[in-house]
């Protein structure tokens, strides 16, 4: 049986890998976390992944491989699921207001239980369609989400003109770069490379043009 004490130097030994440095008590909410979605997972089937191994891998430390890429005071994650990254960033960087957004109602149930016994003053989370989301955010994060078009077609709207749109990928997008909308340009990808998770992983950064 894995024990709290193993998921944590896992999770130890993938923040140093990606030469991470979190807030105190960071690591211990990040398992708390971890540890609520695998208790609500055995009810509302709310990720496929079950191992608490694996979760700490392809869920904890695979949203904390963005961090160096956030950036601003106000990040919104779009289809979030279980709040990934949204959940694992807001520990992470406790000072930026976080919108976590899910249109699936158990999920939104779920995430409302995280941030009230986690205590995450600055995370909030909204049952909405993409596209019926209001304000506008420094950073837009969305992992496994839509095609790049039809992220920005649906959520666009909700960067700030300076603003990022970091775009979680596994293969390297390049069928989807030609789809691009008018008004948005790719700035960067990148390879990430995620401790104990195999497969390959891409960051897509995207901007507004002339911004």
């Amino acid at each position: 049986m894995t024990t709290r004490h193993d998921l944590q130097t896992r999770l130890e030994r993938g923040i140093a890998a990606l030469g991470l440095q979190l807030p105190a008590g960071a690591v211990e909410r990040l398992l708390d976390y971890q540890a609520l979605l695998a208790r609500w997972n055995a009810t509302y089937n709310l990720t496929a992944i079950r191992d608490p191994g694996e979760m700490v891998s392809r869920h904890l430390v695979d949203s904390l491989a963005i961090l160096p890429y956030v950036q601003g005071a106000t990040l919104a994650d779009l289809g979030t699921g279980p709040g990934l990254p949204g959940i694992p960033i807001a520990i992470a960087t406790p000072e930026r207001e976080v919108l976590l957004v899910d249109s699936n109602g158990k999920k939104v149930r779920f995430l409302r239980e995280a941030i009230r016994s986690l205590k995450l003053e600055n995370v909030r989370a909204v049952q909405s369609r993409v596209e019926e989301v209001e304000g506008q955010f420094d950073c837009v994060t969305a992992r496994a989400f839509a095609s790049l078009a039809d992220m920005l077609a649906w959520g666009g709207h909700l960067l700030t003109k300076s603003g990022i749109w970091l775009a979680m990928k596994g293969k390297h997008p390049e069928d989807e770069l030609a789809g691009v909308p008018d008004g948005y340009e790719v700035r960067a990808i990148h390879e990430l490379h995620v401790p104990d998770v195999g497969g390959e992983r891409h960051l897509v950064v995207l901007g507004r043009t002339g911004c």
